[in-house]
């Protein structure tokens, strides 16, 4: 036997007049434990984009233009949910247990300051869908009442509010929009003519994952605010890209994933509810293991979660702030207007996001002159170049979806491809 190596006569001995501490104070335990050295620190500039990509894994071979639908991870996001997940299984004594349990109080007060609104304000969730269908669950809505949602919606808002109203009696009402994006005043004013005295929620997504069209966020909240009408905005799109100020936009909820424009952990997301409705929210779930704060307390008794995933979000929030998430909205604007300046310029491709700059933000969708969007997106996959297809008859095309880790040889060489099978056919 080792000379540090533990008999379970030893086992039994320590655990019974030491606990863990004097468990994991023995020589042979301490040398399982993992030592990590810290997340890397912010880059030096933040205009040294070729720093910042290189934290992440992808080949340089390979352009990633699919951020609308799963970013891929800084190295050290990876690194850090392994070794804290081994470090669970090596040591799952109550002290460990309890440290990974208490970091998620952390990444709330991180997330809070991120969004610049309070902890108690923050819940922690798996993704957008889970939160969005937090608010479907877990308001009191019933005959006589409406939801109001835009067309253009996620499906985790769209099916969810449908289906809930079929179950529980009310309606969801959907209004139309127009494509190019005609401007926020007409958003801004098609809702208030769809108000009526039965209107009890207005739930749409501030960046659609579809063509790219920023909807007017602040204005709607603050009209919905007047009117006495609870808004939910799925951030899916604009979390992590834009650089958003909560207590500004004022919405009753905000909901968002870590695995989209965050480039942080998969299943952590995040859900915010605004104080002021905090007594008209049910929880959708009961169990134990829930948050110590706000409505945490009620709404995050979920069990057993994935605590190395959520403690490595607020990590992941870190490097965000420290590259600064000003300076990566401007980089993900500056590489989108390059990509929509290079596709409009080849002959037959027509652009389904918009033209002004004001009205998108890093969804370009486009008909690729006409060729079929699935071999597109299969041509584009062998050229190296990763993105999204969209079929059917409602906007049919490619969907790119740069982020700050791209460059604009990214772009060079996407625009070039599609340039290619234009000219010459698939």
């Amino acid at each position: 036997m080792a000379a540090h190596a533990l008999s379970r006569r030893e086992l039994a001995r320590l655990f019974a007049f030491g606990g863990s501490a004097a468990f994991l104070g023995h020589p042979a335990f301490r040398a399982l434990r993992i030592h990590r050295p810290g997340p890397p620190g912010p880059p030096r500039s933040a205009a040294d984009w070729n720093e910042i990509r290189a934290r992440f894994l992808i080949p340089e071979a390979l352009t990633v233009l699919n951020a609308a639908n799963l970013c891929p991870a800084p190295a050290h996001v990876l690194q850090t949910v392994q070794e804290y997940t081994e470090r669970l299984d090596r040591e799952p004594v109550p002290s460990f247990r309890n440290e990974m349990h208490s970091a998620k109080e952390a990444v709330r007060e991180r997330l809070a300051r991120y969004l610049r609104v309070l902890p108690e304000e923050v819940l922690i969730t798996r993704n957008t869908s889970e939160a969005n269908n937090w608010v479907s669950s877990g308001l009191d809505l019933g005959p006589g009442d409406e939801v109001l949602i835009f067309a253009d919606n996620h499906p985790s808002n769209h099916l969810a509010w449908r289906a809930k109203g079929e179950r529980f009696g009310y309606a969801v009402r959907e209004l139309p929009v127009e494509n190019p994006h005609p401007g926020p005043d007409h958003y801004v004013d098609a809702f208030r003519s769809a108000v009526t005295a039965r209107t009890r929620v207005l739930a749409f997504s501030h960046l659609t994952n579809t063509v790219g069209d920023l909807f007017p966020a602040r204005e709607l909240c603050s009209l919905a605010r007047d009117l006495g009408i609870l808004t939910l905005v799925d951030g899916a799109q604009t979390l992590g890209l834009l650089d958003l100020d909560l207590s500004d936009m004022q919405p009753d909820f905000f909901s968002g994933s870590a695995h989209k424009w965050p480039c942080g952990p998969k299943e952590t997301g995040l859900l915010y509810v605004n104080r002021r409705v905090h007594d008209r929210f049910w929880p959708s779930v009961y169990s134990p293991y829930a948050g110590t704060i706000g409505l945490s307390r009620t709404h995050e008794g979920m069990g057993q979660r994935d605590e190395p995933a959520i403690h490595t979000f607020g990590e992941q929030i870190d490097f965000l702030t420290g590259i600064g998430q000003a300076a990566i909205e401007t980089r993900s604007r500056d590489i989108t207007n390059a990509l929509v300046e290079g596709l409009a310029s080849i002959d037959g491709v027509r652009l389904w996001c918009s033209a002004d700059p004001d009205l998108r933000v890093a969804v370009v969708s486009f008909d690729p002159a006409g060729l079929d969007p699935r071999r597109v997106l299969q041509a584009l996959e062998a050229d190296g170049i990763v993105a999204a297809a969209r079929a059917g008859t409602d906007r049919a095309g490619i969907r790119f979806a740069p982020h700050f880790y791209n460059s604009f040889e990214d772009v060079d060489r996407a625009v070039g491809a599609i340039h290619r099978y234009v000219r010459t056919g698939l």
